[in-house]
């Protein structure tokens, strides 16, 4: 998430910096004359000697015109000397030289840029006449440093005042509608931007669909995107996040393709985004080919890059190439060791996480931050370190890390104690938080109490979270699971009853698996696919050998008021087994087989998938929703902890 994040902040930013103030500079060369120079202070300025043209302003005094403030203005901006910059606004005060608008717009202009918003509103308040560029830059230095209220407060001034927005307002302002809560404004704003003929500019209509994939609309940033006149780097980059943010990876990735196939370019800012949606998508060839074409690309060894491809690695099952890449890096920003630590702890490579955690302290190059934290405890309770989660808990509990536990560190000790089984004590520990517990982490707790079979806590949890979010499947099934491992089958049916009242439905379980460019999938019970005779003469078939080589069903894992033979029926049609089954079916020997769930795996189709490993000599990688298992000749990288 960090990381998807980080690849929004990285769009915005390159759409700011890159667009409003260029585009703003641009406005001043193409609106505004030649003015003469007096040449001795113009060639000063051109040549940087900023502090002997400032002793030059003040020979000159009130000789000073147009062209030599604007000299020293430009000079200022160019390098951020605020100090200076202020020298040159107060000899005009001084001298009572009433600058132009062009010339009040370039101190607007240094001040934004060197954060001194409160003096640059001075400025743009105190200009007895203003025009577009005037407010847009004010607009835009409040947008950029996400001061939304006060940009929109001002775009509603200058509406009010007579001043028509231009394209590189609307741009602007399109940036402060984000979220839900924003999105109301956003469609006011697009329908005064119809009204105006502003939708088929290319900034406008970036920042349009950007708003709206922002705010979970993709459907309408699409149709933005389909009715641009042009498309450029920006606007295709827009719509490809927009689709990584959701999750809708696959079409994130075909617009990428769609943008190759029309020749355009890509920036770092568009290779950003389809790494994520390939971390997603657990794409690993397509991903080593978007890194080749990165390569080959000579893009600058961007570090947000770099990030990505941890990130994209890792999440493939390839650590390997994630720690390489993390190695080689001459420099590396908290989110690099973010990255990195979290994809050990996906893993559950549990001392790893430390060891690398331990490097990054002795370094002293990078400060941890709170999402450090959260991905060292985090590895921790999915590596089973306990006693190591719990000690650093405590430093930071004790102000040592320079900052306090926030709540999703609580919610990271909570799963930490749960999944070691001492669920009593995570239960306590909730209760003596300093925050009140969500929904996630009583979920969390709750996951714990299946897995170890603690209805009393189990109970109690659920039915909070029934009130908090009585929409979530998933509380009724754990509960429904909890009561049928205990054998309380009327307890079990009078949860579902209750689903049944609440019009609540079960997520069903899937699998998928890659052969050949085409992805297979298989849903629990479900016998449509096409080869599905082969496939179930596979898992009997592989049920024999392994069951020969010491297996035995987990009849725990059926969570239903039937007989043995019944339930181990039940087991062969997980979808897991039909994945593996097809994967050996469609792969050559000693070809590892790659498997995707939706949910986490059970027991017995992690204990399956370990016999069929050793037996058949591959190596199996099965991703859930919580993490990696990597299986080689039967010996899982979670160690059977997860």
């Amino acid at each position: 998430m960090h990381i998807i994040n980080s690849t929004r902040s990285i769009f915005k930013a390159q759409f700011c910096n890159n667009h409003i103030y260029s585009l703003i500079s641009t406005f001043y060369s193409q609106t505004n004359p030649h003015f003469p120079p007096n040449s001795n202070l113009k060639n000063m300025c051109i040549n940087g000697q900023l502090k002997e043209a400032l002793v030059e302003m003040c020979i000159q005094g009130t000789k000073m015109k147009f062209h030599g403030y604007n000299s020293l203005l430009t000079l200022c901006v160019n390098r951020k000397a605020i100090r200076e910059g202020q020298r040159v606004h107060g000899h005009m005060i001084k001298t009572r030289y009433l600058p132009p608008v062009y010339l009040s717009t370039r101190l607007i202009v240094l001040y934004t840029k060197c954060d001194s918003l409160n003096d640059a509103r001075k400025v743009l308040d105190g200009m007895p006449e203003r025009n577009v560029v005037s407010w847009t830059a004010m607009i835009s230095a409040y947008a950029q440093r996400r001061y939304h209220t006060e940009a929109w407060l001002l775009f509603n001034q200058m509406l009010k005042s007579g001043t028509q927005p231009n394209e590189f307002t609307y741009a602007t302002v399109l940036t402060c509608c984000s979220g839900d809560r924003g999105i109301n404004s956003g469609r006011q704003l697009h329908s005064l931007i119809i009204k105006n003929n502003y939708e088929s500019h290319v900034f406008v209509g970036s920042s349009l669909l950007d708003m709206y994939a922002k705010a979970g609309r993709i459907h309408e940033a699409r149709g933005v995107f389909e009715s641009l006149p042009e498309r450029d780097v920006v606007s295709c980059t827009a719509i490809i996040s927009g689709y990584a943010q959701l999750g809708l990876d696959e079409e994130a990735l075909e617009m990428f393709r769609q943008l190759l196939r029309q020749g355009m370019d890509s920036n770092y800012v568009t290779y950003a985004s389809v790494l994520t949606a390939l971390s997603g998508l657990a794409a690993l060839d397509h991903g080593r080919q978007v890194h080749n074409r990165l390569l080959r690309s000579q893009l600058p060894n961007y570090v947000v890059l770099n990030n990505s491809l941890i990130d994209m690695y890792s999440k493939c099952g390839s650590l390997t190439y994630s720690r390489r890449i993390f190695d080689g890096m001459l420099e590396r920003t908290v989110i690099t060791w973010n990255a990195m630590l979290v994809g050990y702890g996906k893993h559950g490579l549990g001392r790893e996480v430390i060891d690398l955690f331990q490097l990054m302290r002795e370094e002293n190059k990078v400060k941890p931050d709170n999402i450090t934290f959260i991905a060292v405890l985090s590895g921790c309770s999915h590596g089973g370190l306990v006693e190591e989660g719990l000690s650093i808990f405590k430093e930071m509990i004790g102000g040592q890390v320079g900052f306090r536990p926030e709540l999703e560190h609580y919610g990271c000790v909570v799963d930490l104690l749960g999944r070691a089984g001492r669920v009593d004590k995570a239960f306590e520990f909730i209760k003596q938080m300093p925050y009140e517990p969500t929904a996630a982490i009583l979920g969390s707790l709750l996951g714990a109490c299946a897995a170890h079979k603690n209805v009393y806590v189990g109970e109690f949890v659920a039915r909070r979270l029934f009130e908090i979010e009585p929409e979530n499947a998933g509380n009724y099934i754990i509960l429904s699971n909890l009561y049928a491992s205990n054998g309380r089958w009327e307890d079990v049916r009078n949860v579902r009853e209750l689903m049944k009242g609440k019009d609540v439905a079960k997520e069903p379980g899937r699998s998928w698996v890659k052969l050949d460019q085409t992805v297979h999938t298989f849903h629990a019970g479900d016998w449509s696919h096409p080869q599905k005779d082969e496939v179930l003469t596979k898992v009997k078939e592989l049920l024999v050998k392994i069951k020969e080589a010491g297996y035995v069903c987990d009849l725990s894992c059926v969570l239903h008021d039937v007989d043995d033979e019944q339930k181990e029926r039940m087991l062969l049609s997980h979808s897991e087994k039909l994945a593996i089954a097809l994967g050996l079916i469609g792969t050559c020997s000693g070809v590892p087989i790659k498997v995707m769930k939706n949910l986490r795996i059970c027991v017995d189709c992690h204990n399956f998938a370990k016999f069929v490993s050793k037996l058949c000599k591959r190596e199996i990688s099965l991703r859930d929703s919580n993490r990696f298992h990597h299986i080689v000749k039967g010996i899982c990288s979670c160690g059977d902890y997860w």
